[in-house]
């Protein structure tokens, strides 16, 4: 009873994410890829991740035309992809790719232009579902939970009065709507968005421990407590917590 109550609080999950029909059932999309083969190329995008591989994101990875990217608050969401035409591999297997970029308009070809619904696959991902040489082929996607490996990444930039910490590695939905932090000495803050998935805040918080409270577009919240210690530095990454 238990393993199916956990079903369907997953399927309830599923449906409620955003770009997923309630159905479970797929959309129609196109599919291009870039970057080299081991996804060079990919690194350093427009949600701020820097090295995916470091982040926690991996090699299967996706750069969303602008109606899909949606300003980067899809940042770090997850879908699961299939080819769906010419250039499919053998018994078209679907994959689970992770949204850490933007494709803009204006792009090679046109793909990515308003008011297409397209991926632009890094070639690694490309690879699990089509054939290379096709170069592009349409797409079937709907959102699922992402599954991560160990803990969300905090990592904290700025200067004495200015806070911007970047945050990668989210579980569950995988986007993030909302976060706040909390100093040993102050109460919970509301953080403001700043591009990506770098979350910003202005004053003082040295010499003070660091809490986050992180809510996903699914509406779950997980808490962080006192994963940066009071000596924490700029540059620097901390982790903690986890849906």
């Amino acid at each position: 009873m238990a393993a199916l109550a956990t079903a369907w609080i997953l399927l309830a999950l599923i449906a409620a994410m955003p770009g997923a029909r309630g159905d479970g059932g797929w959309l129609d999309a196109h599919a291009t890829y870039y970057g080299g083969s081991d996804a060079s190329g990919t690194n350093n995008g427009a949600c701020g991740y820097g090295n995916q591989l470091s982040a926690g994101y991996g090699y299967i990875t996706t750069a969303l035309s602008t109606p899909l990217f949606e300003n980067g608050d899809i940042c770090g969401a997850c879908y699961e992809i299939r080819c769906a035409g010419t250039g499919c591999l053998p018994r078209n297997p679907s994959t689970v790719v992770t949204a850490t970029n933007l494709c803009p308009p204006g792009s090679n070809g046109g793909w990515c232009d308003p008011p297409k619904q397209h991926f632009d696959l890094s070639q690694p991902a490309f690879s699990q579902i089509a054939s290379i040489p096709y170069g592009h082929v349409l797409l079937q996607y709907r959102r699922v939970p992402c599954q991560r490996q160990g803990a969300i990444h905090y990592t904290i930039n700025g200067h004495t009065f200015f806070n911007l910490v970047l945050i990668e590695n989210v579980g569950g939905s995988g986007d993030v709507v909302g976060v706040e932090i909390k100093g040993s000495n102050t109460n919970w803050m509301p953080m403001a968005r700043n591009w990506g998935q770098n979350w910003m805040i202005g004053g003082n918080l040295g010499g003070q421990s660091l809490s986050f409270r992180v809510t996903g577009s699914d509406g779950r919240k997980v808490t962080s407590l006192n994963v940066a210690p009071a000596n924490w530095q700029f540059g620097r990454a901390y982790s903690g917590g986890q849906f």
